[in-house]
């Protein structure tokens, strides 16, 4: 019997590892890349619809994982059938929301993120002296397996990297409608980091995983 609870227990703990460690549309940052540009006579402009549009987030720590939402202030898009030409949108870092959480542990943590415990720490997202992130379009490619991959400029606490991650575009009349899959950024490449084990020594258990887990779900509108 103790043999079996062992057992047990070592594949709960190899399931527990192989998802803390899942990299699937692991994002590869890279140096800052040219913006692409469009015309109006390329394509339809789109303006981005901040009360539809939410990007949700996930992040993990041993003990566990917490999720919540940001939203975006503005943006556009140039298509042209469905195809993204150009286009950009802002991230409004002070909208930093938790929602696997209530009261006094919500606020706490929503507080810790964007760094306004103590203004003496730099901590997370340090949103009064960052108060925006921002996604420049650079162009689209294929992936291997089909699918289309958004490229752009990912700009977090001034640090602007390349990345790319998987997104279904579509038009209905007068609305886009931008979708991605879920992929996942490392936070230091923006140096947000606060608890990683990665650039501070001795933390012991006491660090939050590199990884953000982020989905976007973006509106707009034909202009």
């Amino acid at each position: 019997m103790k043999k079996i609870v062992l057992n047990a227990l070592l594949v709960s703990a190899v399931a527990f590892t192989a998802c803390k460690n899942d990299k699937s549309n692991e994002t590869q940052p890279e140096d800052a890349q040219e913006v692409a540009m469009a015309s109006e006579e390329q394509g339809a402009t789109f303006s981005v619809d901040s009360s539809a549009t939410v990007i949700e987030w996930e992040g993990e720590k041993p003990t566990g994982s917490h999720m919540g939402t940001i939203k975006v202030s503005e943006g556009n898009f140039t298509v042209n059938d469905s195809a993204v030409l150009s286009g950009n949108f802002t991230i409004d870092m002070n909208s930093i929301e938790v929602t696997d959480l209530e009261g006094d542990q919500k606020a706490n943590l929503e507080a810790h993120l964007k760094g306004t415990v103590d203004e003496k720490q730099d901590d997370f997202f340090n949103v009064k002296k960052f108060p925006t992130a921002k996604f420049e379009v650079t162009g689209t490619s294929k992936s291997e397996d089909g699918k289309t991959l958004l490229e752009g400029n990912l700009t977090i606490r001034e640090e602007t990297k390349n990345i790319s991650f998987p997104v279904s575009i579509s038009q209905e009349g007068d609305m886009l409608t931008l979708t991605s899959e879920e992929f996942t950024i490392d936070r230091t490449k923006w140096n947000v980091n606060y608890g990683s084990k990665s650039v501070f020594e001795g933390l012991k258990d006491n660090f939050v995983y590199d990884d953000i887990q982020l989905k976007i779900d973006l509106k707009a509108k034909k202009s």
